[in-house]
């Protein structure tokens, strides 16, 4: 389905209908929003966002990437959380020639690189590793683009890793529904390629007493959104991503954080085993209050790989932070945006040990 500068087409299907019912309710000039959180850091909750909101973070996005009216953006993200329907906005606001599909694994199976070719183009995670899983045919796509950005969800080592067959700038950006979609963005690949997000114009950034970020922003309505993200804050306008306070670990009186630990261990796996979903997390222990826990999908590791992860982690955490149990589990829980849902998990581990 497009959508184009003054026209709306009739939708075919009841996913075309929702995406068209909120283009209409813009152009009609609905004031406020109500979207629901993606959950992957709490239950799912509603939040009111402003039009002047949801404009402001659509014209920043127009000036970052220099889009222009008459470009053509791809829209493959669920028009029930923010990612989606701010995707709407930017080519409503922008005047994009804006292409609508369902978010499936596979969103550029039905394109042609010799016919079609996007200035924008958003995808999840999951969705990329499926794109670079099927090369012959999303490649020539990819690289026609003239920016790929990566959201929802953390870009890990490996996936870092495959994207540098890429020729088009691929970015992972930071952000939430609180902000409006992404305030912050790192390029992942080629030489610019760096582990520092950069703030968006006119974002301001600093930091609580637990270095957890806070953002204010026209997106935000110039309010302060306090985060539970844990950064190493470089300056006014950089910093870098450690990992969630209330993820933090405490086993034996030693604060671990668990993204830190899977960082490493996602670089082992990049180098020396197929492709796996994983996650630590702290699980009650009676004399160490919390013990490490490496909690993977489907995938039987072999001993001589772990043997490998325990002595990697040490090296670089420290004793504390290697994991003393690697369960595994059948499918992960995931949140309704395909994010793992790492407390759900756990919890029906714990409930029910598989």
């Amino acid at each position: 389905m497009r959508i184009t500068p003054g026209y709306l087409p009739d939708p075919q299907t009841d996913y075309e209908a929702k995406a068209v019912a909120f283009c209409k309710a813009w152009l009609l000039g609905q004031e406020f929003f109500t979207l629901q959180t993606s959950g992957s850091t709490g239950t799912p909750k509603p939040i009111v966002l402003s039009r002047r909101q949801m404009a402001a973070s659509a014209h920043l996005t127009g000036q970052t990437f220099h889009l222009r009216p008459g470009d053509r953006a791809l829209a493959c993200l669920s028009v029930d959380y923010i990612a989606g329907v701010m995707m709407l906005v930017r080519g409503l606001e922008l005047g994009l020639d804006l292409t609508v599909v369902e978010p499936v694994s596979n969103p550029l199976r039905s394109f042609d690189s010799q016919t079609d070719s996007f200035a924008l183009a958003a995808f999840v995670p999951l969705q990329v590793h499926t794109l670079l899983d099927h090369p012959e045919h999303s490649l020539p796509l990819l690289n026609t683009m003239r920016t790929i950005l990566v959201g929802g969800a953390a870009v890990d080592p490996l996936l870092a890793s495959r994207l540098q067959i890429l020729q088009a700038p691929v970015f992972s950006t930071y952000g939430m529904t609180e902000t409006v979609s992404h305030v912050a963005i790192r390029r992942i690949n080629g030489p610019e390629q760096t582990e520092v997000f950069r703030t968006l114009a006119g974002v301001e950034i600093g930091v609580d007493d637990r270095s957890c970020l806070h953002i204010r922003a026209a997106a935000t309505d110039f309010a302060r959104v306090q985060t539970n993200d844990v950064v190493d804050l470089v300056d006014a306008s950089h910093f870098r991503l450690l990992g969630r306070a209330d993820s933090m670990i405490n086993t034996g009186g030693v604060k671990i954080q668990p993204e830190r630990v899977e960082t490493i261990i996602a670089e082992l796996v990049a180098r020396e085993m197929p492709p796996a979903r994983f996650f630590i997390a702290g699980l009650p222990d009676e004399r160490l209050g919390q013990q490490v826990v490496l909690f993977v999908e489907q995938a039987t590791w072999p001993t001589s790989f772990i043997e490998i992860i325990k002595q990697t982690i040490p090296e670089k955490l420290g004793t504390y932070a290697s994991p003393k149990k690697i369960i595994t589990v059948p499918v992960f829980r995931e949140t309704p945006t395909g994010k793992i849902d790492r407390k759900a998990t756990v919890h029906e581990f714990l409930v029910q040990p598989i």
